[in-house]
């Protein structure tokens, strides 16, 4: 049994993490903190973008090498830890858990995948 995510299960992944993380401020209670819901919206947005530009199965202008979206998944999980204290919603407990909860789904997501290409690769 393998953990490794494959490019197409990846693809499944991203058009299901953007649509929640542009709902997440509404879902978690913190729509009236502009720039975490700014934030959310704009990784969101980002995520969906790179998802179509990558050359896979999904993408649609296949622009972005697949490792180059890891690459971008692995940063965007990076700072997602970061974001409660630069944003300063460390103190919201909705706004704070859910930026740690993209970034733990962004990092897992992003190392499974980065398995499963050096099994098919």
């Amino acid at each position: 049994m393998s953990i490794a995510i494959k490019r197409s299960q990846h693809g499944i992944a991203d058009f299901a993490y953007a649509p929640l993380v542009w709902m997440a401020p509404r879902i978690a209670g913190f729509q009236h903190l502009p720039q975490a819901k700014t934030a959310c919206k704009a990784a969101a947005a980002g995520a969906l973008t790179y998802a179509l530009l990558t050359d896979a199965e999904w993408g649609v202008a296949k622009w972005l090498p697949y490792k180059g979206h890891l690459a971008i998944d692995l940063a965007v999980g990076a700072a997602s830890f970061a974001a409660p204290w630069v944003l300063g919603v460390q103190h919201h407990k909705g706004a704070r858990n859910t930026f740690l909860l993209m970034g733990a789904v962004s990092l897992v997501v992003g190392v499974l995948s980065v398995l499963g290409t050096r099994k098919s690769d």
